[in-house]
């Protein structure tokens, strides 16, 4: 199963699919419309504009995260939100990089 989920990354990050196997949240932190348009199955849909308002719900999910956005700009920038306010976070980049299933 592990190998599994490394090879759904195409950076081969194994920090990433470790987490995932430990249950990691998604969280695209796309526009709702862009979200719309094509997005991993399951993952959660929270902006960027509304990540700092979000953290203590994310926080309550007691579980790893791992953001992704477009390009992986977005996604770093959550990344950094999230991680000073305590919380297990990955970078995953681009969403496409993970197995895109709408």
């Amino acid at each position: 199963m592990l190998s599994f989920l490394k090879n759904m990354f195409q950076n081969g990050n194994d920090g990433l699919a470790d987490a995932l196997q430990a249950g990691a949240v998604i969280v695209d932190v796309r526009t709702k419309a862009e979200y719309q348009q094509g997005h991993i199955a399951e993952s959660q849909n929270i902006p960027l504009d509304e990540i700092r308002s979000k953290t203590e719900l994310i926080r309550r999910w007691n579980k790893p995260v791992i953001t992704v956005c477009r390009s992986g700009s977005r996604s770093a920038m959550a990344k950094d939100i999230l991680s000073a306010a305590g919380i297990q976070v990955y970078n995953g980049g681009a969403w496409t990089s993970l197995k895109p299933v709408k």
